[in-house]
């Protein structure tokens, strides 16, 4: 009788740590600072990943060659740089470049990572996201539009 207890408890538990994994896979979280509590929060730089950074905002992405979910993820953040004017898009490969993995805590693929146009991380996602999910993380990320200095504005009322 005791065996079938063990058993039922380790399907319970098995059975909560999925859906916990399952609610938080691909959702894009906060990253107001670091995980040290030191308040500079990680930043990413040209160097470190060898490609220049998005003007705006760049997504950086962490695969794996066998990984699945990582050419669905590619397609989504390749869809929104693409929507998106001047945000640059840099997938790196996670088994070749372990030091930022590690340097990251980057635990599996595929990752996500948002970085305002200096650099720093605003969002990360564990897990393929949603399309939708990576245009809101964008949102807090990317600068807001300045108005177009060439813009003229009438002073005077509309003739009809």
């Amino acid at each position: 009788m005791t065996g079938v207890w063990v058993v039922l408890a380790t399907l319970a538990l098995g059975t909560g740590i999925g859906v916990v994994r399952l609610r938080r896979d691909g959702r894009m979280r906060d990253m107001s600072g670091d995980r040290a509590g030191d308040g500079r929060g990680d930043r990413l730089t040209a160097e470190a990943l060898g490609v220049p950074l998005g003007p705006r905002a760049t997504l950086v992405q962490f695969s794996t060659a066998f990984c699945q979910p990582c050419r669905a993820t590619r397609r989504v953040l390749a869809d929104v740089s693409a929507l998106v004017p001047g945000v640059a898009h840099v997938e790196i490969d996670a088994e070749s470049r372990l030091d930022l993995v590690r340097e990251l805590d980057i635990l599996r693929t595929p990752t996500v990572l948002v970085l305002d146009p200096s650099g720093n991380i605003v969002k990360r996602a564990s897990g393929q996201p949603r399309k939708a999910d990576v245009l809101t993380a964008l949102a807090a990320a990317v600068p807001p539009a300045q108005p177009d200095s060439e813009t003229i504005t009438s002073q005077e009322p509309d003739e009809m």
